[in-house]
């Protein structure tokens, strides 16, 4: 995603820049002050911990320790999700949210620059996710957690949830990417019909010479067919502008150096791409031995919600849901915060156990 996030990025900072800065520097101050956690059973943490060798970014928050800690894995690779905050404050008041940006992402990019980021391959992510697990249950002394992966951080997610049942209450999937190793042709089919009936010959030239086995793509071609793909779709182009680029720009933890830093961070880890050609989730079982959830943007162009309900319809579960999010593509989670909420609430929390021991 980053060929997009970045195209929208430049658009947005175009504006006259007295009035943008003015502007950003009110709604940042606004924004931290409605991030502020007051109750005296709450948790603000935030800051670098050492994991896999390497300082990385993790923050943990929430109203009440006592509530159930759901911990993020973010997709891109290197799509953090430190600036949206203030878009899941809502969440916050029922979860403890655990926030980490991977190694080559975001505020841990940011830290330690390009020379500090260590080993950068999808092994050494799967085993950062575990420290990090790890971490938080020692942290805040509870036996499991909720894993809520996202787009390329499902990819993580399965193989956890799947190989480390005894870490996670439940598995919540979103913008659900199902590794077929190069099967399915949806969504690649899907941005040649946009960009045919948008005229785009060249762009239409440049898909087809890529081949329709991501596989096959280098980082550069997959950072090209990514900007592409959400680029043809008014309704994903929509939601990069005005969650993702807007929440960068706005969030208080994001100088400008910081948001440099965050674009620089995903060119930096677009190569990871290039270790998942060959992963295939069918093969790797349909069997979960934990309660097992999709909530799915119902017009998702990058990871349809056709192929993720076709895996889930053959996942085994103790418990399982699936529910599609409407006016939503991609980033589903963020554009709904409040529907996406109201989903963890109503299908998740019923299944899951307290927060902190301390807290029982």
């Amino acid at each position: 995603m980053m060929g997009v996030i970045l195209a929208a990025g430049l658009a947005t900072f175009a504006l006259p820049v007295a009035g943008l800065f003015a502007h950003r520097a009110v709604r940042r101050s606004a924004n931290a002050r409605s991030m502020r956690i007051d109750s005296p059973a709450g948790i603000d943490e935030q800051g670098i911990v050492s994991i896999g060798g390497i300082g990385q970014w993790i923050s943990v928050r929430g109203e009440d320790r006592g509530n159930p800690v759901l911990l993020e894995i973010h997709g891109g690779p290197g799509a953090a999700q430190s600036p949206y905050g203030n878009r899941t404050r809502g969440w916050e008041e029922h979860f403890t949210l655990v926030r980490w940006d991977m190694r080559g992402a975001g505020l841990t990019f940011a830290h330690g620059g390009a020379q500090g980021q260590g080993v950068l391959d999808f092994d050494r992510l799967y085993e950062d996710a575990l420290e990090v697990t790890e971490h938080i249950r020692r942290r805040l002394a509870v036996d499991k957690v909720v894993l809520l992966a996202s787009s390329f951080g499902t990819t993580l997610g399965l193989r956890l949830a799947r190989s480390r049942p005894e870490l996670f209450s439940a598995y919540v999937g979103t913008d659900q990417n199902i590794q077929e190793a190069g099967r399915d042709t949806s969504a690649y089919r899907g941005t040649l019909e946009r960009l045919r009936a948008a005229g785009k010959t060249k762009d239409v030239a440049k898909v087809e010479a890529m081949g329709s086995d991501p596989g096959r793509w280098s980082s550069a071609q997959r950072s090209t067919y990514d900007k592409l793909c959400a680029s043809s779709d008014p309704l994903t182009l929509d939601t990069v502008k005005k969650v993702i680029i807007g929440s960068l720009w706005l969030s208080p933890l994001y100088s400008l150096g910081r948001i440099k830093a965050y674009f620089q961070g995903q060119g930096f880890s677009a190569p990871v791409t290039e270790g998942t050609g060959a992963l295939d989730d069918w093969a790797d079982g349909t069997r979960f031995e934990l309660p097992f959830f999709v909530f799915q943007g119902a017009h998702d162009v990058i990871t349809p919600a056709a192929r993720a309900q076709a895996y889930f319809d053959a996942v085994e579960a103790p418990v399982k849901a699936f529910a599609l999010i409407e006016d939503a593509s991609h980033f589903a989670a963020l554009r709904h915060p409040e529907r996406f909420l109201e989903l963890l609430l109503t299908h998740v929390r019923p299944h899951v156990r307290s927060g902190s021991k301390a807290a029982l």
